[in-house]
């Protein structure tokens, strides 16, 4: 059952979600070759708790980390080793955090110093193809229409999109209903309506869309060892519209990036 939220909610969701969006933006001036993944992952965990909130994912499962790091073919829920960053990697990092009884739940694809050109566009059609997917979170659509826009985007470049995995709804539990599949048809599944807030997060896969499993019980890859990526943003459906309630400007800022893809979506209240 989906789980509508007050305006008092939402906010209180956005503070969830900046926590993290702040997490990844400290993060994002230490993923460079020679980063240390899990001294990366206690500084996260750290940062976290500095602003008076709990990681999201330490525990949860039994998951042994606050961050979900998963370089180059793996997909997601990738466990931080001493396997240090090299030139030339890709790196999503997924980060959750718990505050005031609410989660906030944000992953951005990092490149590690020069990527190929391939890759990079990998990274660009995965991140567009987010907020093609945002935009159709709105009154009167379904969740059908944000994972179509999605899967058209992305296997019109010729990308595969990973089905075994979805975005979500969030709130009080890091996953609630509906589940938000990255294809789809249009006109399909729950209406949505002011009041939800979901975790909307493409994961694109270079090439095939089939995945295997590490025998760690968490790992994702891709079926063919090639780059995969993954973007997500947390968003709630206020006065028929879709608005972001994390953001990656403070990556952004970290990086010097400029950059207004998040206008349209974008509260004051954001940053």
């Amino acid at each position: 059952m989906v789980k509508i939220k007050s305006a008092e909610e939402i906010e209180l969701m956005r503070e969830s979600a900046l926590v993290v969006s702040r997490t990844l933006g400290m993060l994002a001036s230490e993923v460079k070759p020679g980063a240390n993944p899990l001294k990366l992952d206690k500084l996260a965990e750290e940062f976290i708790r500095e602003q008076g909130a709990e990681p999201g994912f330490l525990g949860m499962y039994d998951f042994p980390n606050t961050l979900n790091w998963s370089p180059n073919a793996q997909v997601v829920h990738g466990i931080p080793n001493n396997d240090v960053l090299q030139e030339g990697d890709i790196i999503s990092v997924d980060c959750g955090a718990l505050k005031n009884g609410y989660y906030g739940d944000h992953a951005y694809t990092f490149e590690v110093g020069e990527v190929a050109a391939e890759t990079k566009k990998l990274l660009q059609i995965t991140k567009e193809s987010l907020y093609i997917g945002i935009r159709e979170f709105k009154q009167g659509n379904r969740v059908g229409d944000v994972g179509y826009a999605i899967q058209n985007y992305c296997e019109n470049h010729g990308y595969g999109i990973v089905r075994e995995l979805v975005g979500h709804g969030l709130g009080r539990e890091l996953h609630e209903d509906p589940q938000m599949p990255n294809y789809g048809k249009r006109g399909r599944g729950k209406k949505f309506v002011d009041g939800m807030v979901v975790a909307i997060e493409p994961m694109v896969n270079m090439g095939t869309k089939r995945i295997k499993q590490l025998k760690d019980g968490w790992t994702i890859l891709t079926a063919d060892n090639q780059p995969s990526a993954h973007f997500e943003h947390d968003v709630a459906l206020i006065n028929g519209r879709p608005e972001l309630l994390s953001t990656f400007q403070y990556i952004y800022d970290a990086l010097g990036i400029t950059s207004n893809e998040e206008e349209e979506f974008r509260s004051s209240k954001t940053v």
